[in-house]
């Protein structure tokens, strides 16, 4: 019967349930003749490394599969097992198939079942190899036999144990460990015994359970001690490098220890001699060092000297000293009356803007004025420009141009998107990473307190429920109001009335009109064909030449293949995507000269579609034919033209149907057009009846893109009286203008984009409503250069220029 017994804690047994014991004398097993071993045993597996004859060890075990095993080797005269390495993750599921055929015969002593464990210590005895299954199901009991090792040269044998014995000392002082286990190994064998040295050796080594297995695989004692003498000067390389590894941190860890220690040491010595002072006292020097330079205002003054006297009674450790030294660092370094000074040479400032833009002679001019104006009075305040245009026309870098014209500091931020009023105003201090807005921001950033600020893509700000910026910025941008701009971190006065404000925008629909009210606009429109191949040729090419690193007279460009890409590629208003489309020509071009191309390499017309494809505009020809007219449309990308198609359905009754994706604005024009015209056929000379029972179908082509708007009045109103009168129009002709039920033609706008719209297919004879001509006789004279321009009051005066 198994008795009960505690094993001690100190030896780390478990306590439990003692399955049998060999410490009594009655119950001691008997001694195994010398050389003789059982030639049946009880297996148990191992599954992370084998276990080698020099060893004793404790090991544990999972209970459930392996109880019957250990009891069935407690009731055996020996009480010795085979100790197998399986090739499996987990032992538990070990089948004979896992079992690697040789093992290490170990007696077992001590052991203790507790806890679903089974710990006992096992002592290493000698290597067998599996001859036969007796059992396949557990308890495993095998068949075996004792192989006898081979040693051959003595000698041969001798060095590799010198071997393995350096390798071991040089491994001790790097680990402690190997230490204790070579003492435990010494007091049991000797270190003559190449066998037990070898398994010792690969014992004290992290290889992997299969290399260490081939070690137990060998019988043959010297390649056995060489491939241990391989895995010892491993796992010497491992220790080696671990070792520096933890001289290095220790190293670095020391040297920072050391400074700190030094550096408390220097302050309390520089305190007591007089020398320096604590942290509090030199960050209040330091403040009070940077107003002297200041020029504050009254109660910017007040506030900053209470908060001084909140920071010198508050404990430099407190959440509170953080805050308000945080607070009195921001108030410090703001520009109190710190203006740089205006550069009002208007010379100079048309040469810059000159040397920065072509085109844009009338945004220019009027930059120009403005600071004429500016130089008349001797300073420029309180002014708020507004560039509007299609994207790509250069109204980021008119910003810049014009703070370089003055000599001023320059910011830009973006305000699409944005939609916390605290980026505008800033966040309250009582809230935690509470930091200014982003102008005052900028003005710290500049330094002085007249910078210009640009504020790109207004028309894109945003609102949500954490407030509306674009209220915001009515405080802002108010030279009225902003003398005395509020921020909520600052919550002190401060005067944004010397910057000048600079907005961009694509459209002037959604900015909110009491905020387009306080800025004055300027337009810039898109360029012509003449003007993209003087910014190609002047900025965009040597752009992409630099970014590439290829110097200008190694790649060239003509000017007929510059307009082909306009013209071909990048017809839109704006010269962005004409920008990349050269930058392609640069790129591939630098392939064939990386491939060994010769140099210099000069690109035509021909080159173009080689290097870009096919093109993506192909050249248009307005759409002519009785009820075609062509209109003149503006959007946010540039002007654009469109054709405007009517045709008669049948005749069995009176309707109009309108596609192309046209918005509400444009249906009503349509259908004021339809009424005016019926209504007044008799006097276009069509026949009175035409309309009567007639079913008109009016399109607007390409109906993927959305239209809208009341300009189209006048060119839907002629289409349907040009199929009402079954007459083309006999020249190429374009049109645009508002109509009312009276015949009245309304101004429109865009003029200028829709001139350069026209031009662009080379129709020269337009149509505007008489409000614009002051519009049109303001245009540059190389955009109005060969347009044949006609104003018009009523539509019947249409009527007189199409049909004459």
């Amino acid at each position: 019967m198994p008795r009960k017994k505690k094993p001690q804690n100190e030896s780390g047994a478990l306590e439990g349930e003692v399955l049998h014991s060999s410490e009594t004398e009655e119950d001691a097993p008997l001694p195994a003749l010398a050389g003789i071993y059982p030639p049946t045993l009880y297996l148990l597996p191992l599954s992370e490394r084998p276990f080698f004859p020099a060893q004793t060890l404790p090991l544990l075990m999972n209970e459930g599969p392996w109880l019957g095993t250990v009891k069935m080797i407690g009731e055996t005269s020996h009480q010795m097992a085979g100790l197998a390495l399986v090739n499996l993750p987990h032992a538990e599921e070990a089948k004979p198939e896992d079992f690697y055929a040789v093992g290490t015969l170990v007696r077992m002593h001590h052991p203790v079942r507790s806890e679903g464990k089974i710990q006992f210590i096992a002592e290493g005895q000698s290597r067998f190899r599996i001859v036969k299954w007796i059992s396949d199901k557990p308890p495993y009991l095998v068949q075996v036999e004792y192989p006898l090792e081979i040693a051959r040269n003595e000698d041969e044998l001798k060095a590799y144990a010198m071997a393995i014995i350096n390798t071991i000392k040089e491994l001790i002082p790097l680990n402690p460990l190997y230490s204790e286990e070579l003492k435990f190994f010494l007091n049991r064998f000797s270190p003559n015994e190449p066998s037990l040295l070898a398994d010792f050796a690969a014992s004290l080594t992290t290889a992997s359970k299969e290399e260490l297995q081939s070690v137990m695989d060998a019988f043959n004692l010297r390649r056995r001690m060489e491939k241990v003498l391989v895995l010892i000067k491993k796992e010497l390389e491992v220790a080696k490098l671990q070792s520096q590894i933890r001289e290095q941190v220790e190293q670095k860890m020391t040297k920072q220890q050391r400074e700190f220690f030094l550096r408390e040491q220097l302050k309390e010595i520089q305190k007591e001699l007089g020398l320096a002072k604590d942290d509090k006292t030199a960050d209040i020097e330091r403040f009070r060092d940077r107003l002297t330079k200041l020029v504050l205002s009254e109660s910017a003054q007040k506030r900053i000297d209470e908060e001084m006297q909140k920071l010198s009674v508050l404990e430099s450790g407190s959440p509170e000293y953080a805050v308000t030294r945080n607070y009195l660092d921001w108030l410090s370094q703001l520009p109190w009356g710190t203006f740089s000074k205006d550069k009002l040479d208007l010379m100079r400032a048309r040469k810059i803007l000159d040397r920065d833009h072509d085109g844009l002679e009338d945004v220019k001019e009027r930059i120009v004025e403005f600071l004429a104006v500016g130089a008349l009075k001797g300073e420029i305040a309180g002014s708020i420009l507004l560039l509007v245009g299609p994207p790509g026309v250069g109204k980021t870098s008119i910003g810049h141009s014009i703070a370089n014209a003055l000599g001023r500091k320059f910011y830009r931020f973006s305000l699409g998107g944005m939609r916390d009023e605290a980026e505008i105003k800033g966040h309250r201090r009582t809230y935690i990473g509470a930091m200014p807005g982003k102008f005052i921001q900028a003005i710290k950033e500049c330094g002085v307190a007249n910078p210009v600020i640009m504020l790109d893509e207004i028309d894109k700000i945003g609102a949500s429920y954490q407030g509306d910026p674009a209220s915001a910025l009515l405080e802002v941008l108010d030279p009225e109001q902003n003398v005395d701009f509020l921020d909520h971190y600052l919550d002190v006065r401060f005067d944004l009335s010397k910057v000048l404000f600079i907005c961009t925008a694509n459209q002037l629909d959604t900015i909110p009109a009491p905020l387009l009210d306080r800025m004055e606009t300027l337009r810039l429109s898109g360029y012509i064909t003449a003007e993209k191949v003087q910014i190609a040729r002047h900025h965009l090419w040597p752009k992409q030449l630099e970014k590439a690193g290829v110097r200008r007279s190694e790649l060239t460009i003509t000017e007929a293949a510059l307009k082909r890409i306009i013209e071909g590629y990048a017809r839109e208003a704006g010269v962005r995507n004409l920008e990349k489309q050269l930058g392609s020509m640069v790129r591939k071009t630098v392939v064939k000269i990386a491939g060994g191309a010769k140099k210099p390499i000069h690109l035509g017309v021909g080159e173009v579609e080689e290097y870009l494809g096919k093109p993506v505009f192909m050249p248009e020809k307005p759409i002519t034919g009785v009820g075609v007219v062509t209109g003149l449309a503006w959007t946010a990308m540039g002007g654009a033209t469109l054709s405007i198609e009517a045709t008669r359905v049948h005749n069995k009754s009176r309707g109009l149907k309108l596609t192309g994706k046209l918005g509400e604005v444009m249906r009503e024009s349509a259908e004021i057009a339809y009424s005016y015209i019926s209504s007044h056929l008799k006097a276009f000379k069509g026949n009175p009846q035409f309309f009567d029972d007639a079913f008109i179908h009016l399109h607007v082509p390409e109906g993927a893109t959305p239209k809208d708007g009341p300009s189209a009045g006048i060119t839907i109103a002629t289409a349907l009286l040009s199929l009402a009168r079954k007459e083309k129009i006999s020249r190429p002709l374009a049109m645009t203008g508002e109509l009312t039920l009276t015949g009245e033609v309304l101004p429109i706008g865009g003029l200028r984009e829709k001139v350069i719209a026209a031009r662009r297919i080379r129709i020269m004879e337009l149509i505007f409503p008489e409000a614009n001509q002051r519009d049109f006789d303001e245009l540059p004279d190389y955009i109005k250069e060969g347009v044949t321009a006609h104003f018009v009051r009523q539509f019947k005066d249409v009527v007189k220029i199409v049909f004459a």
